[in-house]
């Protein structure tokens, strides 16, 4: 699910289009032949056969009472995914998936493209650092990106981490990097396949050679050096046991403290709240050295929005952590200091955020200061750096940013390349230059460097990518919801499209967490664009696009607004004739596989495919496992009865009903999603299949070695992406040769 951290809103999305690679399950035992299902290019079977066509999963009779609703489950053996009877179901059903895609005319022309598309020089925006830049940098020719360092950016770089040369299959990813605050020691987190568990380890950078530290059982938050850079400060959860690491519910995070040279198992707890088991701790080590700033959240600290910060005066000789801000309130961001006065972005009193300013010698609340105030866009993210505040808005969901003096005196705005989304801006407070990133639907990402004192912007790193982006264009248009709401969205498609009705369209979202979605860029869909498709984008309810009133306009008891928007846009886009039904597809991860699966219950008869993704479809026992406990802030929660009857109306899995033609579904997990445990998706396949009345397929992919996301490696991106772009040509009438 979301958190305020991906690399984040942009990530889910980026991630989206990702199908999976053509690879079986890992686990051995399943039935020797999978059941066919008719080939791309074969006569429809007749509805009566379709049951026959899959996989017969494991299924019981259980039948639990909820608030005095009866509800089965009788999936429920799926659960247990280590079972050998779930192993033999997930790797038939992978198999039988795999037949189908391998009779899809124009797939192989269609893979080549996507690959040529997305194998492309990536520069990460780097990090500036003792006098050094420190940078993530991929040639499109290696599976992962690599770790580089130089005294400058025009200078010969110097190959700091190599996760091709550690891991050559994948089975650890690279996952993020911290600089000291010298430049002289970097610390690099490994994911087991690309999930949230990590390993992290330190080196260094003079020298290149690893330390024999390894900082393990980490997950979501990134270590934080001390300033002379002879320890590390990293949150931490304890081991889960063997077998378990999918579905361990979130519990006992706490603070230690590492000094660099020293064994793992002599490492001190520096914050723990054994009171509060479900809490979470980010940490940030203030440059000056002064300060560890904690930010506590109940579950993974962003997601419900509500924070509260706790800090360490590590010069003042009081080893006991001092409370700033001690409620569950509002969301606070801590985006750094000068001296004792702490600058936070913040919620409180701003349903469209506000940055303010609190003296810590003064720490009542009256003395609190608004230095940025709420305005009529949202703020989206900000960042302390060079004695400024950079603030990035969201101006009808595509970004604006603009400088601030520490006292709140606009500076100038940033020149923004045109309306895309801009991320980045980070440095320390001596910092004289920053660097920003710029993407939209047809820019790839491109790195800028930003002079503070002038405002003048020019590219560092402008990727190359063998497409025509003059070929293509991207209109903002307002359609209204059920309830007459206006609802911004983002559709891109070839410059002069005919509007007849008959274009392949696909429609992603999120509407969850208050996570915004502005425009992205996805290399494999140019080659969708390119053969005619459409992209289009709906910034449903549900995000943050509008700051808090229009998060909160579908939490909890309210999710169906979002649903509502969603349906709306699908309903715009056909009856402005973009598309049309047999030619229309809709897809998401995560949250966003929520919303599609949600709404495919609710109006099969509008989509011709869909494609939920790591998306959580048991809506009645997502908080057991994993992150699922820290959603319930935004989601409900089912023990509280009013909660449980909303949730229960828009659940995907409780609502498959027996006898109903469904859509083209392609269901996708992965075998190492921490965050959405696999079992969602086999037991929402098990039950549409077990449903499913018309003759279009219901496929599961579950694929390997892969996290909450597409796969770290390259080839696995190209392999997943490819696949989900055929499964939508193949149903939805796109020409792939």
């Amino acid at each position: 699910m979301s958190t305020r951290h991906l690399d984040l809103a942009v990530c889910f999305v980026v991630a989206s289009l990702a199908g999976c690679a053509e690879s079986t399950s890992p686990t051995p035992a399943a039935p020797t032949q999978a059941p066919a299902l008719p080939s791309a290019a074969a006569a429809v079977q007749p509805p009566q056969a379709t049951a026959n066509r899959y996989p017969p999963a494991p299924r019981g009779n259980l039948v639990e009472v909820h608030h005095g609703v009866q509800v089965a489950d009788p999936y429920r053996e799926l659960e247990r995914m280590d079972a050998p009877e779930t192993q033999a179901w997930v790797a038939a059903e992978n198999r039988l998936t795999n037949a189908y895609f391998a009779e899809i005319p124009g797939r192989d022309a269609l893979h080549a493209r996507v690959a040529e598309l997305m194998r492309y020089e990536m520069f990460r925006i780097p990090i500036a650092r003792g006098g050094r830049y420190f940078w993530t940098y991929n040639d499109g020719k290696h599976e992962q990106r690599s770790l580089y360092t130089a005294a400058s950016l025009d200078g010969q770089p110097k190959l700091l981490v190599d996760p091709n040369a550690i891991s050559a299959d994948g089975s650890l990813a690279f996952a993020r990097f911290v600089v000291s605050h010298s430049g002289a020691r970097i610390a690099y987190g490994l994911s087991a396949g690309g999930g949230d568990w990590q390993e992290w380890h330190i080196v260094d950078v003079a020298t290149g050679k690893q330390l024999p530290d390894k900082l393990e059982h980490i997950k979501y938050y990134a270590p934080a050096f001390t300033r002379d850079g002879t320890g590390i400060y990293y949150s931490r959860f304890p081991a889960p046991a063997p077998g378990k690491e999918l579905v361990e519910s979130d519990h006992d995070c706490k603070v230690y403290f590492h000094k660099i040279g020293t064994p793992e198992a002599t490492d001190v707890v520096v914050y723990e709240r054994p009171d509060q088991p479900t809490w979470q701790f980010e940490l940030e080590a203030t440059d000056d050295g002064r300060y560890l700033v904690i930010t506590v959240g109940d579950g993974e600290v962003g997601d419900r929005m509500e924070e509260q910060i706790v800090y360490f005066d590590l010069a003042g000789g009081n080893k006991k952590p001092i409370a700033l801000i001690d409620r569950f309130e509002a969301d606070y961001a801590f985006l750094g200091n000068e001296g004792p006065l702490f600058f936070l972005r913040t919620t409180l009193a701003a349903p469209k955020k506000k940055i303010i300013a609190i003296d810590t010698r003064k720490p009542a609340r009256e003395n609190w200061k608004d230095i940025v105030p709420e305005g009529t866009n949202a703020i989206d993210s900000a960042a302390l750096v060079g004695h400024q505040i950079i603030v990035t808005t969201l101006a009808d969901a595509h970004s604006a940013s603009t400088c601030y003096d520490l006292k709140g005196k606009k500076l100038r705005d940033v020149a923004l390349p045109g309306l895309g989304s801009v991320d980045g801006f980070d440095g320390p407070p001596d910092a004289r230059e920053t660097f920003y990133s710029f993407m939209s639907f047809t820019v790839p990402g491109s790195i800028y460097r930003f002079d503070l004192a002038t405002g003048a912007s020019r590219p560092w790193k402008e990727p190359t990518v063998a497409f025509d982006r003059t070929a293509f264009e991207t209109k903002q248009v307002f359609y209204s919801s059920k309830d007459g709401t206006k609802i911004p969205m983002f559709v891109t498609a070839k410059k002069g499209i005919a509007l007849d009705g008959k274009n392949p369209t696909l429609l992603t979202g999120y509407g969850f967490g208050g996570v915004p979605l502005p425009p992205y860029f996805d290399p494999a869909m140019i080659a969708w664009l390119e053969r005619g498709g459409v992209l289009a984008l709906a910034n449903i309810r549900g995000g943050g696009e509008y700051g808090e009133a229009w998060h909160r306009a579908s939490m909890r008891e309210h999710r169906q607004v979002g649903l509502d928007d969603f349906i709306a846009a699908g309903e715009w886009l056909i009856g402005s004739r973009y598309t049309s039904t047999a030619h229309f597809g809709i897809f998401g991860r995560s949250g966003g596989g929520m919303l599609v699966g949600s709404v495919l219950m609710q109006r099969p008869d509008l989509f011709g495919a869909a494609a939920p993704m790591s998306g959580v479809l048991d809506l009645l026992r997502f908080q057991l496992f994993g992150e699922g406990a820290g959603w319930q802030g935004d989601m409900g929660s089912p023990d509280n009865p009013n909660e449980f009857r909303a949730i229960y109306a828009y659940s995907p899995l409780h609502n498959v009903r027996a006898g109903t033609r469904y859509p083209a579904t392609f269901i996708v997990t992965a075998d190492h999603d921490v965050r959405v445990a696999p079992l969602h998706s086999y037991k929402f396949a098990a039950a549409l299949q077990s449903a499913q009345a018309g003759e279009a397929p219901i496929l599961l992919r579950v694929d390997t070695k892969t996290g909450h996301g597409t796969g770290p490696m390259l080839t696995q991106k190209i392999d997943q992406k490819t696949e989900m772009l055929a499964f939508f040509a193949r149903s939805l009438g796109l020409e792939l040769k």
